[in-house]
């Protein structure tokens, strides 16, 4: 039985890696487009569907540009970002309130509820169409 005295070091990470972003992104652009093709009916949703487009847009344009602001305008003293690959960051630790989390627990926190929303929703459009095309047969 092998134990270590000196645990590993890993890299500690304080930010989620771009590709995390982009997930995220892509799975509430999956949402707003699921939501119009599968529930777009009648001229009383496109409103309300056309709100929460715009909702979506807003949350993730504003973070992505602020983020783009701060990465042109760093202080001299602050450190460069290195890049990182998904597999170093997902095998390193993530920072969350003075915590450690593995960066792979860390993704499935991030995109696990994104994903429920998602697919539950086309789950739930799925039944609807099939449901209103075999009511109006």
């Amino acid at each position: 039985m092998k134990r270590d005295l000196v645990a590993p070091k890993h890299p500690v990470f304080d930010e989620l890696h771009p590709k995390i972003y982009a997930a995220a992104a892509g799975l509430v652009a999956w949402f707003a487009l699921m939501a119009w093709v599968l529930f777009d009916r009648s001229s009383d949703v496109s409103l309300s569907l056309g709100l929460v487009t715009l909702l979506f847009v807003v949350a993730i344009l504003l973070p992505w540009t602020l983020s783009r602001v701060w990465r042109r305008y760093r202080m001299p003293y602050e450190p460069h970002l290195r890049p990182m690959s998904l597999h170093d960051w997902e095998a390193g630790e993530f920072k969350v309130w003075g915590a450690k989390l593995r960066g792979s627990h860390a993704a499935i926190d991030v995109l696990l509820p994104l994903m429920a929303v998602s697919l539950g929703l086309t789950a739930i459009g799925i039944v609807f169409v099939i449901v209103r095309a075999s009511v109006l047969s």
